[in-house]
């Protein structure tokens, strides 16, 4: 089964989370992690399942302006943080406006400081949304994977990003099985 888990990492904790989210999925799984700036379009050619997922900034997805922010925040003396290769480059809303339609199952996942989604907001509702929109049927519902107020996963959110990635594994697999 090809899966293709495509990321949007400022800090490198979506880039986390997408590989723990590739280790769940398991040996079943034909799994290629691919930063934002390097998905093309024909990456997704002959995929089963699509996975996708980014940073919150502004309670979504990121724009250019705040992706423009977050690299001048870590550029800061003594921010403390470090830019993730390609955190510079394009986002997921510009990856969004490459595709085409695709006949594929997806999912959708974000990462977003430890708070109440009412008032953090939730990039991969707005992602989700996007996959629904370019043909994607959803495997499961948007999931997010928390970071602390330093700007780091949270403990056991790797676990979990693996146990999610099993669960998504079983769900492709019982429906190919089924269809």
């Amino acid at each position: 089964m090809k899966t293709v888990i495509v990321y949007e990492s400022m800090f490198g904790n979506t880039r986390r989370i997408a590989d723990a989210i590739a280790s769940g999925l398991g040996p079943a799984h034909e799994t290629v992690v691919v930063p934002v700036a390097q998905a093309r379009p024909d990456l997704l050619e002959g995929a089963d399942l699509v996975v996708v997922g980014g940073p919150t900034h502004v309670h979504g997805m990121s724009r250019a302006a705040t992706r423009k922010g977050a690299v001048e925040m870590a550029r800061k003396p003594g921010s403390g943080l470090t830019l993730a290769p390609g955190a510079e480059g394009p986002g997921l809303r510009d990856w969004f406006a490459s595709v085409g339609r695709v006949s594929a199952a997806a999912a959708a996942f974000d990462t977003r400081i430890d708070g109440l989604g009412m008032f953090t907001g939730r990039a991969s509702k707005g992602i989700a949304r996007l996959l629904r929109r370019h043909g994607f049927t959803m495997a499961g519902k948007p999931e997010s994977f928390l970071i602390t107020k330093g700007n780091q996963l949270r403990a056991g959110e790797e676990d979990r990003a693996l146990a999610w990635g099993r669960r998504l594994s079983a769900r492709q697999l019982t429906a190919s099985a089924a269809g």
